[in-house]
């Protein structure tokens, strides 16, 4: 302990190595984030982004996306320390203190408001700003502790980046936006609870209410293949309202048809390590089917 604060001591708080403060953005989380925004946006106009939403709407989605991660890790600081997942954190390792990563936090959060404010639209800052408070504190503060439906419920703030790329462009919601929206949101849940399986046993050590501590892992299971179920039916909606076409369609299908099968061998409870599969495959799954509705949106647009 007595070295751990020497090293501290040692090293004046802003001369910390780059990479801690790095990784209190979780920046694996923040670049599916800013992902599906840039998607958004590309989808919200027919042509080209004009470059000032491109660039700078990126970066104000991006550093509000890493502060809300920020402050996740300050306030689940002594629960990352008892969970061998998250014990390598900044935070519980001592590598930054409590001030260090909530100046952090605040600086790149206020820089996200006036990026947003000034250089695109006010509507997409009190959005971006919606989603920050829905994640940083209405999820990680309340919502987590409080109910095995936190995810569900949560959901909506990780669900919200496309609807803010789209934004950024167009100045207003889009119906077709809320569809994306839709997306993630239906995505969340058999994504995370996977993970939850399979790290049950950290979650009830830390006395988190996550859905296989409270309800058992065969429950969660069940529900893993329903929502993947609702998932399918809602990635169709795209192509069912007009806004993507058959290369959406197929792709989707494709993808589906693989998440599905996943869930079926989760719930079947034969395999040991499908749990963590299923997780990795989610990751790739909304990146390609993101990544999809781009390139049959320029398809549609430029036909071959």
């Amino acid at each position: 302990m007595s070295e751990q604060v020497n090293t501290q001591t040692a090293n004046p708080p802003w001369s910390r190595n780059w990479r801690d403060y790095y990784e209190l953005c979780k920046p694996r989380v923040v670049f599916l984030i800013v992902f599906t925004a840039v998607v958004g946006m590309f989808l919200s106009t027919p042509g080209m982004v004009p470059l000032t939403p491109l660039l700078l709407g990126t970066l104000g989605i991006g550093l509000a996306s890493a502060s809300a991660a920020a402050i996740n890790q300050i306030v689940d600081q002594k629960v990352d320390a008892d969970m061998k997942r998250t014990s390598d954190r900044p935070l519980p390792t001592g590598h930054l203190t409590n001030r260090q990563a909530f100046i952090f936090a605040l600086i790149i959060g206020a820089i996200a408001m006036v990026i947003l404010v000034v250089w695109i639209n006010v509507l997409t800052a009190v959005l971006t700003f919606i989603s920050l408070i829905g994640y940083a504190v209405i999820y990680t503060m309340y919502l987590k502790r409080a109910t095995p439906q936190n995810i569900v419920i949560g959901g909506a703030a990780g669900a919200a980046p496309p609807v803010l790329g789209w934004t950024a462009v167009t100045g207003s919601v889009d119906p077709n936006s809320l569809l994306l929206f839709l997306i993630i949101f239906a995505w969340t849940p058999p994504h995370f609870w996977a993970l939850a399986i399979h790290k049950r046993d950290e979650y009830a050590k830390v006395n988190i209410p996550m859905l296989p501590v409270t309800h058992g892992v065969e429950f969660t299971r069940l529900h893993v293949l329903l929502y993947t179920i609702i998932l399918i039916l809602v990635t169709l909606l795209p192509y069912l309202v007009g806004m993507s076409g058959l290369i959406y369609l197929a792709s989707a299908v494709i993808l589906d048809g693989i998440f599905l099968y996943y869930a079926i061998r989760l719930q079947s409870g034969k395999h040991p390590s499908i749990a963590m599969k299923t997780f990795g495959y989610s990751i790739f799954y909304l990146m390609l089917m993101f990544a999809a509705l781009l390139i049959d949106h320029y398809f549609l647009i430029f036909p071959a």
